[in-house]
């Protein structure tokens, strides 16, 4: 293969990579609402698997619907909200991803995941995130003047930390075990994912319990119980985490975490929220245990191991 076939393959690549994350970018930002953006778990988790040479394809998929919803939202909010809401939120990320990337593993030498460093990564570009989407707001507010006086940009601040933390929280470490999991074998095949315990577990009664709290979140006029209900979600990801270790809780956090946002129906109902950060602190501590419940299961002696 000579240089410039080699440079057209790079370059198709690229391209290839960019359309399919920006149609995955547009599907989880139409899920998505300002304390749980999706946008945030597809952004890192991405940067933290994808190779370096391929982040300007990651660039470029995010830039093109950026640039589209500033250009069709410029006349409501303004030429500076527009040249900030263009910015693709993934340009900024990439400084603090890259040093973590570069000095701290996401994998120890066991390959085990290092939660700290996924943490740690985490926290940090949602502040980013916080800042810059805030600073795109104070920018819509500046140019119209008195047009919303009911958005304290405060407010919104810890709105989007929230958000932006559990949205990477409910995405990015499932796609790792995902990740991690896909690797281990040599092929997926559906026989082989029924043979795993924590997806029988998943359909047995992870599913069930998280669509039945849901439910009785949703059905009840009584707010007490609807808390408790919301709160009640944290149980599954305790017991996938036990069970399981850090991989249960991955997953069991997406599904506690999708089945919470399914029992809002008011944008920064406070209820809401203070169930969001209580969900996001125990995936947080959760994972930490996880990952120890993983590394004995994978010092154990080798008949000792079942199926995961």
């Amino acid at each position: 293969m000579n240089g410039s076939t080699a440079n057209r393959a790079t370059w198709t690549q690229q391209f290839a990579i960019a359309a399919a994350y920006a149609a995955c970018y547009e599907l989880a930002r139409y899920l998505s609402f300002s304390h749980w953006m999706l946008t945030a778990g597809l952004r890192l988790a991405c940067l933290l698997l994808v190779p370096v040479r391929f982040w300007p394809a990651l660039i470029l998929g995010e830039a093109l619907p950026a640039f589209e919803n500033a250009l069709l939202n410029e006349p409501q909010f303004g030429q500076a909200w527009a040249l900030s809401a263009a910015v693709p939120m993934v340009l900024l990320w990439i400084p603090v991803v890259r040093p973590l990337r570069q000095r701290w593993p996401l994998f120890a030498a066991d390959g085990t995941l290092r939660v700290g460093t996924l943490l740690t990564a985490t926290l940090g570009c949602t502040v980013v995130n916080a800042v810059a989407t805030c600073m795109t707001l104070e920018a819509a507010l500046l140019s119209n003047i008195g047009a919303w006086p009911e958005i304290s940009v405060g407010t919104y601040f810890w709105a989007y930390m929230l958000g932006g933390y559990l949205g990477a929280l409910t995405l990015t470490p499932t796609v790792l075990a995902l990740h991690e999991r896909a690797n281990a074998v040599a092929h997926v095949s559906f026989a082989g994912v029924w043979r795993s315990k924590l997806a029988r577990d998943l359909v047995a009664w992870t599913l069930p319990v998280c669509g039945g709290l849901a439910w009785m979140a949703l059905a009840t006029d009584d707010d007490l119980l609807r808390q408790i209900a919301r709160l009640a979600l944290l149980l599954p990801v305790f017991a996938l985490a036990l069970r399981h270790g850090w991989h249960g809780t991955a997953v069991g956090g997406m599904l506690a975490s999708v089945a919470l946002a399914a029992t809002g129906t008011t944008l920064l109902d406070p209820a809401m929220i203070r169930c969001q950060a209580v969900l996001a602190l125990c995936i947080s501590g959760t994972l930490l245990i996880g990952s120890r419940v993983t590394r004995r299961a994978t010092q154990a002696p080798p008949a000792a191991r079942a199926s995961r």
